[in-house]
């Protein structure tokens, strides 16, 4: 944005000015005369404020990232839901209070979402339950569960996530030790769990598996993870990988240079703060505090800087969103204008547009294609779940084409249930184009907020709604719904 201000001689500063909307003309005073007084002409000058912000150069390669998991949001949060329960399996009637949850707004109904995924999500009924209301009726109610396929990922992923539990544990001691108190807050860290790779139910399994590593403690803002003890080896910051030059004689460079990703110009005058600011001696995060530093100074930066980028290389991903990082603002001594400090690194981070709330990427932890470098176990299962999605997209499609060509109507009979019919709606999840190319540039408008602080407040009106712990292989041993839970 370009600002001009238009200004006159022989005049004073009028205190109209502060006071009026939106002022475009104000009157200076000179007290020195130039040519203009003494030739008697006045003449009026413009002055011109720059206030242009950095833009945001677009990153395909990093944006699709963001898009493959904004397809799967609505598996991955019924999947959730169904693993809570015992049997892992919920009703239909109880599953359509979850819609704040699941952000699914009206008219689109449930079934039609759970017909979009046949081969992660299938339907069966079961007995109603006898009550004073149908005593004398035998009805049954629909409910849905994973198929065979989904389930038995699901419990791959379980298994994982129990062998690499000192693994986790280590990752959590590392985050705490970022904290100026050695301690977070439950209902902060809880954001941050799947993109750490934690389980659902690690506030209540986390102390009982490393009593000696964490408690949990009562504040006045709630309940929060504490670290009892710490191992020093830990507190190493990230090394920056090793930049391949590709020259044919090693020898020190007679410019300056400034590594940044393909595609990336800057202006010469941010190019030249950039090369400043990594001139400066690295700041290690975990043996410094904010108030070591003067707040506005560019040694605060460098911390803060480092901060982020030991947070975003502990996310299995690499990313994580930006605003699951200003609730981390006072633990980690970070700036209030968080996201600009991160606008203003593209050689470290990247800001992704996509979804209604922006993700920072860690730059080093792609390459330039936009693959990640180290990639988590974790990632090979969400691979074959996408593997999965896209299975079901090629039945649907084929089912549809059969239809058309058979001219049939449709395959499944109406409800009597307005609410849960099932109807093809010709919604398109983008899963044709998501796997046809994997370079192609996609846009993605997501009907659901991700707003995880309402997913999390749910209750669901049913107190054993959140209860469970009860793992698949104990499911598939044993039928009956008994057996301990935990709330979590």
């Amino acid at each position: 944005m370009l600002l001009s201000v238009s200004c006159q001689k022989d005049s004073l500063l009028s205190a109209n000015f502060l006071t009026s909307a939106s002022p475009s003309c104000f009157p200076l005073r000179k007290a020195r005369k130039n040519y203009q007084t003494i030739c008697n002409k006045p003449r009026n000058f413009s002055i011109s404020v720059s206030c242009s912000s950095i833009k945001i150069v677009r990153s395909p390669s990093l944006d699709k990232h963001v898009v493959k998991q904004n397809k799967i949001r609505f598996i991955q949060k019924l999947k959730t839901l169904l693993l809570s329960k015992p049997k892992h399996f919920i009703p239909i009637h109880i599953l359509s209070k979850c819609r704040s949850y699941l952000s699914i707004h009206k008219p689109r109904s449930i079934l039609s979402m759970i017909h979009r995924y046949p081969t992660i999500f299938e339907l069966f009924t079961i007995p109603m339950p006898p009550t004073p209301l149908n005593a004398t009726k035998s009805g049954y109610q629909l409910c849905v569960r994973l198929t065979p396929a989904a389930q038995s990922l699901a419990l791959q992923e379980l298994n994982l996530k129990s062998a690499m539990s000192g693994f986790l544990a280590n990752k959590l001691q590392k985050l705490l030790m970022l904290s100026s108190h050695r301690r977070i807050l439950l209902s902060k860290l809880v954001h941050l769990g799947p993109h750490l790779g934690l389980s659902p139910n690690f506030r209540s399994r986390l102390c009982n598996d490393h009593p000696d590593k964490f408690k949990i403690v009562d504040t006045s803002y709630g309940r929060a993870l504490e670290l009892v003890s710490w191992d020093p080896e830990l507190a190493v910051p990230l090394k920056f990988p090793q930049v391949n030059r590709g020259l044919i004689v090693d020898r020190p460079l007679k410019f300056k240079q400034l590594r940044l990703r393909r595609g990336l110009n800057l202006k010469r005058r941010h190019r030249e703060f950039l090369m400043k600011f990594n001139e400066l001696p690295d700041v290690c995060p975990y043996n410094t505090s904010a108030e070591d530093f003067a707040k506005p100074s560019i040694e605060a930066e460098k911390r803060a800087c480092g901060v982020v980028r030991e947070v975003l290389g502990m996310m299995v991903e690499k990313r994580t969103l930006i605003d699951h990082l200003t609730h981390f603002r006072k633990e980690f001594g970070l700036p209030n204008k968080l996201r600009a400090m991160i606008v203003r690194h593209p050689e470290l981070f990247y800001v992704s547009l996509k979804g209604l709330r922006d993700s920072v990427f860690l730059v080093e932890g792609f390459d330039d294609k936009g693959v990640l470098l180290e990639k988590d176990e974790s990632m090979v299962i969400r691979d074959q779940l996408m593997a999965l999605v896209a299975e079901g997209k090629r039945m649907r499609r084929e089912r549809r084409k059969a239809s058309i060509n058979t001219n049939i109507v449709g395959d499944y009979d109406n409800n009597e249930n307005d609410e849960d019919a099932y109807y093809d709606d010709g919604y398109d999840d983008g899963f044709e184009n998501l796997f046809d190319s994997e370079d192609s540039d996609l846009d993605y408008d997501s009907d659901d907020d991700n707003n995880e602080s309402n997913e999390l407040s749910f209750n669901g009106g049913n107190g054993e709604f959140w209860t469970a712990d009860v793992s698949l292989a104990s499911y598939k041993n044993s039928g009956d719904e008994g057996g301990d839970s935990e709330p979590w």
